[in-house]
């Protein structure tokens, strides 16, 4: 019997200038697809239990979903206001929105695309981390300067913490137990025990932090500077800041792929593709205009289903 062959990873990297998403081959590494989609595209989740990507079409109050085995978009469902950050559990099974206008989370069923929870936020709320089982999520309130923890089954807040000024997105590190804030106005990163729910450090970054990820083994901690044109490169254990990186051109969504990290440059149309251990520039692929990659735009799709007779 034979055994299906593993799937190569995917980038999928929202272009809000030209409303698409550029589908890269991370084992090439080339762009084989520029798939249409809504207005104004920015907040992505590959889902790679689902095989499915959402896209959060800012411009057009609804979510986007391709097919990763097709490479297209395969149904839209309205989303709310104004959808920006996106997560998914680790099953597939839940999809967080947060509503930009409306000032709430929209929890949906994955499947079936039904609501199935609302919870009203402060305003202009931005970034979401969903817990892996799916049972809760953090949000980042924007204007009011702190973090929200809601839990789904009582589609209430539960927990709020405050932060920096204006925390955008959001990374969790489930390993450790800990939230990152990123705080585009006071240009840092506040780091929240999950356990305590206290601010426990608060990392100084460049200018407009805007996205972050673990890489090298979740060894280290990446964080792009908008307005600094840099990356920001933590030990993630100690926290202890290792390097700045520079030479990108206003840096939003960021990724990493095993020895990999990959960078989203909004006013390059490019992604920048980094040595994750050294930080160091291995190549720049094209993407769309105004690319954003908001959120984890990096995902596999899952083997195809086993026939009777193999």
């Amino acid at each position: 019997m034979s055994q299906p062959a593993a799937a190569a990873p995917f980038a999928y990297v929202t272009n809000q200038g030209s409303h698409d998403v550029s589908v890269i081959d991370l084992a090439d590494p080339r762009t084989i697809a520029r798939v249409p989609v809504g207005q104004s595209p920015a907040g992505v989740v590959a889902a790679s239990a689902r095989g499915e990507v959402f896209v959060a079409n800012a411009a057009g109050n609804s979510i986007s979903v391709i097919d990763m085995r097709s490479q297209q978009v395969v149904d839209t469902f309205a989303a709310g206001q104004g959808a920006v950050g996106l997560d998914a559990s680790a099953d597939g099974r839940r999809l967080f929105v947060v509503d930009w206008y409306g000032a709430a989370l929209r929890v949906f069923d994955a499947s079936t695309r039904r609501q199935i929870a609302h919870v009203p936020l402060g305003p202009a709320p931005a970034g979401v981390a969903a817990l892996p089982d799916g049972s809760a999520a953090w949000v980042a309130e924007r204007d009011d300067d702190r973090v929200a923890l809601i839990d789904v089954a009582r589609a209430q807040v539960v927990a709020r913490v405050a932060v920096g000024s204006h925390p955008f997105a959001l990374l969790l590190d489930s390993a450790r137990e800990r939230l990152y804030a990123l705080n585009v106005q006071s240009d840092s990163v506040s780091v929240i025990d999950t356990r305590s729910r206290q601010v426990i450090a608060t990392l100084p970054t460049g200018r407009a932090p805007y996205g972050a990820v673990l890489a090298d083994g979740a060894r280290l901690l990446y964080v792009t500077n908008q307005h600094d044109d840099s990356v920001s490169v933590f030990d993630a254990q100690s926290l202890k800041p290792l390097r700045t990186l520079g030479g990108f051109g206003y840096p939003e969504g960021i990724a990493a792929s095993g020895e990999r990290v990959y960078v989203v440059n909004w006013m390059d149309d490019q992604l920048s593709v980094l040595d994750a251990a050294s930080g160091r520039l291995l190549a720049t692929l094209a993407t769309g205009r105004n690319p954003r990659g908001f959120g984890a735009f990096i995902g596999t799709p899952p083997p195809h289903p086993r026939s009777p007779d193999e």
